[in-house]
């Protein structure tokens, strides 16, 4: 019950902050639709954007930055943590962590640390194509053991 409330708190808290935050958007991007709606930062001595004249738009600063106790937790409450291998899913806890598996981790690897944290009852965010691999592996032993 109370992690519920203090999870609507925290949603409440940041949906409220991410109202308040404009988008930061490159200079002249209107001008040019190739340059597309991202951010660069303007490095012109003349730049009226990089000098913080009004009307020219926003620039990031640590103003805008969400509070301490926010940062890092995924919309669901946990805290994220980034895995690169199975060893590191051990002593996570299931209420407070939620698993990013990091993007330059194979198939294999990839499928024992989802099943690593299928162990550990641990919530995975990104579990991708090992699944995928997974069900044919368990498929292919199904039509083997019924020959």
């Amino acid at each position: 019950m109370k992690v519920e409330k203090s999870l609507k708190k925290i949603k409440k808290i940041r949906a409220k902050m991410k109202a308040r935050m404009p988008k930061f958007l490159r200079q002249e991007w209107f001008k040019y639709p190739s340059l597309g709606l991202k951010w660069r930062a303007p490095k012109g001595n003349q730049s009226k954007l990089r000098r913080g004249f009004k009307a020219k738009g926003w620039m990031p600063n640590p103003g805008y930055r969400m509070p301490v106790s926010l940062r890092n937790l995924h919309p669901s409450g946990l805290s994220v943590v980034y895995i690169e291998n199975p060893k590191q899913v051990e002593g996570l806890n299931k209420e407070k962590h939620a698993i990013m598996i990091r993007g330059s981790v194979g198939k294999k690897k990839r499928a024992e640390i989802i099943a690593a944290a299928q162990r550990a009852q641990i919530r995975v965010l990104n579990p991708g194509k090992a699944l995928k691999i997974e069900a044919k592996n368990e498929s292919k032993q199904n039509s083997q053991s019924v020959k």
